[in-house]
C-alpha cells in the first residue's frame, strides 16, 4: 500500500499532507484540548508521588538532579516513559482527532502505539543537561519502512524557545543518507541515559524552531533530524507524545551489525536491570511489549 499525498484525507488536506511529505513535519493547532492536558498533568504528579505506577513505567530524572541533593516530587521527575499500561496517559494515544491525522499520515490499515514519553523539561542547573542533542528517532526503532511510522508530539503549556522547544531542521527526512550514525555528545555538564546526538552533526544546517501554544499538536518523521534546546526558565516544560507505526506495513528489522548496536545494546542493558539480570533480552521483544494497537489489531508489531 503506497502512501498517497495527492488526496485529501480524512482530515487532513492535500496540502497539509504534501507538506509533511516535503517538510518532515506539520503542527495542527489547538488539537488536544485543555481539560484532557490537565488531566494528564494531574496523573503526572500522582506518578511522581508513586501512586499506582505499573511496573513497565521507566521514570526519569534528569542526570543533574541525580547528582545533587534529594529532590523530591514534580521537581525531581523529568519524564516517564512506556506509559502503555497506565490508562489516563495512554488517553493520549487513543485520542480520535490525533489518530485520524496519524491514519492520513502512515495509512488506515492498523495503527499501533509503539513509544510513549510525557517530558518535563527541568529549568538548566547552568550545565545545559536540559537540551536534547540533534537526532533521529529511527534511530531507536528495530521496525520498518520509515515512512509508515510518525510521532505526535502535544505541547502540555505554552513551548518557546525560552523554555526549549523543539528544534527540527526541515526535509532532512529525505536526505540520501537516511539513518546517520549516533553517539552520546561529549557534552562538560553530562548527558542524560539515551540521549544519543548524531555524530559529527552539522550544525550549519538550516533549522526552525517550532513555538507551540498549549495543545497544538507536531506530527513528524522518524528520519527528520531534531532535538531540543535548554530550559532558560524557572518553570518545567511539559510535553506529551506518542509514536505510531502502522501495524501491517511495519515489521522488526535485525539491527545487529548496524550502527543502532549502540542503542540495542544500552536498552537491552536497561530492560535487565529493571527485570533481572538473569531475564534473556531480545531487542524486538522490549518493543512487542511496548507496543499496543489503538486502532485494527497489531498485524507484525
Amino acid at each position: 500500500m503506497a502512501l498517497n499525498w495527492w488526496s485529501p484525507g480524512r482530515v487532513l488536506t492535500v496540502e497539509q499532507k504534501q507538506s509533511y511529505d516535503e517538510q518532515g513535519f506539520i503542527v495542527i493547532k489547538g488539537i488536544v484540548p485543555k481539560d484532557q492536558l490537565q488531566r494528564y498533568g494531574n496523573r503526572f504528579r500522582e506518578i511522581c508521588e508513586r501512586k499506582d505506577v505499573p511496573p513497565t513505567m521507566t521514570v526519569m530524572r534528569d542526570v543533574s538532579i541525580a547528582k545533587s541533593e534529594f529532590v523530591g516530587g514534580e521537581q525531581a521527575i523529568t519524564k516517564v516513559q512506556d506509559f502503555m499500561d497506565d490508562e489516563v496517559l495512554f488517553d493520549y494515544c487513543r485520542l480520535p482527532q490525533i489518530v485520524a491525522v496519524v491514519e492520513d499520515l502512515i495509512g488506515a490499515s492498523s495503527i499501533v502505539a509503539m513509544h510513549t514519553m510525557l517530558i518535563n523539561k527541568p529549568p538548566d542547573s547552568g550545565t545545559l543537561t536540559s537540551r536534547h542533542p540533534m537526532h533521529q528517532d529511527l534511530h531507536y526503532f528495530p521496525f520498518r519502512p520509515a515512512d509508515y511510522i510518525c510521532c505526535a508530539w502535544t505541547a502540555m503549556e505554552r513551548v518557546n524557545r525560552a523554555n526549549g522547544c523543539l528544534v527540527v531542521v526541515p526535509k532532512s527526512h529525505k536526505d540520501p543518507g537516511r539513518l546517520l550514525v549516533h553517539e552520546y555528545p561529549k557534552w562538560e555538564g553530562g548527558v542524560n541515559k539515551a540521549y544519543h546526538g548524531i555524530q559529527d552533526y552539522d550544525p550549519s544546517m538550516p533549522r526552525l524552531h517550532v513555538e507551540m501554544e498549549a495543545g497544538d499538536t507536531v506530527f513528524f518523521h522518524p528520519l527528520l533530524i531534531h532535538g531540543s534546546g535548554a530550559n532558560r526558565t524557572d518553570g518545567f516544560r511539559k510535553a506529551i507524545s506518542c509514536h505510531y507505526a502502522n501495524g501491517t506495513m511495519c515489521d522488526y528489522i535485525d539491527v545487529s551489525g548496524t550502527s543502532q548496536d549502540i542503542i540495542a545494546d544500552e536498552i537491552k542493558q536497561i530492560a535487565k536491570r529493571k527485570y533481572g539480570e538473569d531475564v534473556e533480552v531480545n531487542f524486538d521483544d522490549i518493543w512487542r511489549v511496548r507496543a499496543r494497537p489503538v486502532r485494527g489489531h497489531r498485524a507484525n508489531l
